[in-house]
């Protein structure tokens, strides 16, 4: 039986399997695989492992990626730049409702990928004519998704810190408001929303843990806690002499607070004795 090795091409993307073709990997090496989409540079995160049960045939390891292969990726870099600055020209030439991501060449740049965004489906024939005259090889559009962009891109989330599916997720688990129901979260879609639009991923964290939602009676009893820990930590941090400024601006706020009977008590009145009035006025029609 061959081994495997677990192969990622981006730092959270897929891990994909392939043939160790007797390599003698490790974990953390960095190879050169001729995959579906072209050859490219992976990085080993599954050391070689025998395999389990009966699969298709697997693809194998071309080699342990040399100084030339760095080379040529960094060299690439430009090269995908340059693509991408074309591409952006042609679709505001063309006006095609779209948004270009980023655009991704393999390593013989045998193919190049560009990946975009729009609301629909985009008719883009036109402008896979004129990348190709450009290029001279073979162009891939790929329409992705609002969550795959900010993988794509990056960014901080309402945290502080870096995009959870940038940092260290490799898929998208389905998330849905009744997650914040069980935490018992305010629901508010901007605050629960992450940098794409859609509800942020953490929601996820702590809800499959199995632990039954809040009941009713515990909702009540978070909402209604006492507050005299609050009052307490306030007054030990208080300087000396600020209890008596604390209490004079409440002395002030009591006197320019207008008492009930000023307030309460005479604005139900007036309209009573307004009704009055009304009514007198039509006794006094009905006696004329």
């Amino acid at each position: 039986m061959p081994d495997i090795v677990g192969i990622r091409f981006k730092s959270c993307g897929k891990i994909y399997e392939f043939d160790a073709n007797d390599l003698g990997l490790h974990q953390g090496d960095k190879i050169v695989i001729d995959s579906e989409f072209g050859l490219s540079i992976g990085t080993v995160v599954e050391p070689p492992h025998p395999l389990e049960g009966s699969r298709k045939d697997l693809k194998k390891v071309l080699r342990v990626a040399s100084d030339e292969d760095f080379k040529q990726k960094i060299e690439n870099e430009t090269f995908e730049q340059e693509a991408k600055s074309f591409c952006y020209e042609r679709v505001t030439a063309r006006g095609m409702p779209m948004k270009l991501v980023r655009a991704e060449a393999t390593l013989d740049r045998k193919r190049i990928v560009f990946y975009f965004t729009a609301d629909g489906r985009i008719d883009f024939r036109e402008l896979v004519k004129d990348l190709a005259a450009r290029f001279k090889t073979r162009i891939e559009m790929r329409q992705i998704g609002v969550r795959d962009k900010a993988k794509l891109v990056g960014g901080f989330g309402l945290c502080g810190q870096e995009l959870c599916c940038k940092a260290f997720l490799s898929n998208f688990e389905p998330i849905s408001i009744k997650m914040a129901k069980h935490q018992d979260l305010t629901l508010n879609t901007g605050k629960l929303s992450g940098a794409c639009g859609r509800l942020m991923c953490c929601l996820g964290y702590e809800y499959h843990e199995g632990q039954p939602p809040l009941t009713p009676e515990e909702r009540k009893r978070r909402k209604t806690l006492p507050e005299p820990e609050t009052e307490e930590v306030i007054e030990e941090t208080l300087q000396p002499g600020s209890e008596i400024e604390f209490s004079a601006e409440a002395k002030a706020e009591e006197a320019a607070t207008p008492s009930a009977s000023q307030t309460g008590e005479q604005q139900p009145a007036t309209p009573h004795k307004r009704r009055r009035r009304r009514r007198n006025k039509k006794r006094a029609k009905k006696g004329e």
